[in-house]
């Protein structure tokens, strides 16, 4: 840990924050994405 300055720990630890929350997002948006398609093939998708 040498030479970081807590100012560029928490920045690093929000980038990952962020990082974070778009790879959820892209995954509730696959999610979608694939229910849509078997409702489309006429079947209900749990949950």
């Amino acid at each position: 840990m040498s030479g970081l300055k807590v100012s560029e720990l928490l920045l690093w630890g929000s980038e990952l924050v962020i990082q974070e929350q778009q790879r959820a997002e892209q995954e509730r948006q696959r999610a979608e994405k694939l229910a849509a398609q078997l409702r489309a093939a006429g079947i209900e998708p749990e949950g």
